[in-house]
């Protein structure tokens, strides 16, 4: 019993100490992205990634070879590839991070999360 006793107040410590897991702030639903149900941008897909609010282009991920390139009229912002987002050429987080914020796929969710640190959206 003691021993029971002494796991089960180790087990709830150690979920206090984590907590509980958080759900992303944003949801990805079809080419919508939704923050407590209400869409608030709209993704389209091209070839290229755009990122629109009330019909104005926010700023855009174009592909070139296997890195995507973030752009906020004309100029590029971050660079993404499958792991980690990088700013000025260094690491600045991961896509996983991203997508703690936009639960979005992954190209979708960086170009968002770089977008919203950059005060565009």
């Amino acid at each position: 019993m003691r021993l029971f006793t002494a796991a089960a107040c180790a087990l709830f410590a150690l979920i206090l100490f984590v907590g509980p897991a958080s759900a992303a702030d944003y949801k990805c639903k079809g080419d919508r992205v939704e923050k407590s149900g209400s869409t608030k941008y709209h993704v389209k897909v091209r070839g290229d990634i755009y990122v629109e609010k009330s019909g104005s282009t926010k700023g855009k991920a174009v592909r070139r070879g296997s890195k995507w390139y973030v752009e906020v009229s004309g100029s590029t912002k971050a660079t993404f590839d499958d792991r980690k987002i990088y700013k000025s050429g260094s690491s600045w987080a991961s896509i996983s991070d991203a997508q703690r914020v936009f639960d979005c796929k992954p190209e979708w969710a960086a170009t968002l999360w770089v977008l919203q640190k950059l005060g565009r959206l």
